[in-house]
């Protein structure tokens, strides 16, 4: 997976936030905490319960001063259309990014081939625009809001704390790791 380290790569796209549409651009997320939530379309059955359970942590993301950005590869007008008329998608408050062109979707290399749709993928990028953290399921895998929250919490910590790691199932408030010579062979 090569896109781990790596900066993410220039997009300008239409979305749609809070009754509004907007632009989002590659500079719009730099300086902060951002999850690129691929999803293959709009009006399915897996994608709607994901992105429930995003809108019910928002709050929470909001508190680690995460932004989250759903992609497909619909139109911001689908998005709105979704929005309006489904109750969990009507829960979001969280931007939904419109990628009909595929450039998003391609920068992140989650375009399936022939089908136009992206896989179902999560990506964490730092503040630099850097990712640290991407997953990628089946199609018929959901993923959990509360997992990607103590994923970010590790990425966060290990930012913060230079010279520590984060072990298996490290949750906040619990003992890492400072990789050393010392410790080699002894866990």
């Amino acid at each position: 997976m090569a896109l781990i380290n790596t900066e993410i790569k220039p997009f300008n796209a239409q979305g749609y936030r809070d009754g509004k549409f907007v632009t989002v651009t590659d500079a719009d997320v730099k300086g902060k905490w951002a999850v690129f939530f691929f999803y293959p379309a709009d009006f399915t059955f897996v994608c709607p319960t994901e992105l429930e359970d995003l809108a019910d942590n928002y709050e929470t993301f909001q508190k680690l001063g995460v932004e989250i950005f759903a992609v497909s590869t619909d139109t911001h007008f689908s998005h709105k259309a979704w929005h309006d008329t489904s109750p969990a998608i009507g829960k979001i408050k969280f931007t939904m990014l419109g990628d009909q062109s595929g450039t998003i979707t391609n920068n992140f290399e989650v375009m399936r081939p022939g089908q136009g749709l992206a896989d179902r993928a999560t990506f964490l990028v730092d503040p630099d625009g850097i990712i640290q953290f991407m997953e990628i399921t089946a199609e018929g895998i959901g993923r959990n809001a509360a997992e990607l929250i103590r994923k970010i919490k590790a990425a966060q910590y290990v930012r913060s704390h230079p010279g520590e790691v984060c072990p298996a199932k490290w949750e906040e408030g619990e003992k890492t790791l400072a990789p050393s010579l010392d410790l080699v062979g002894k866990i």
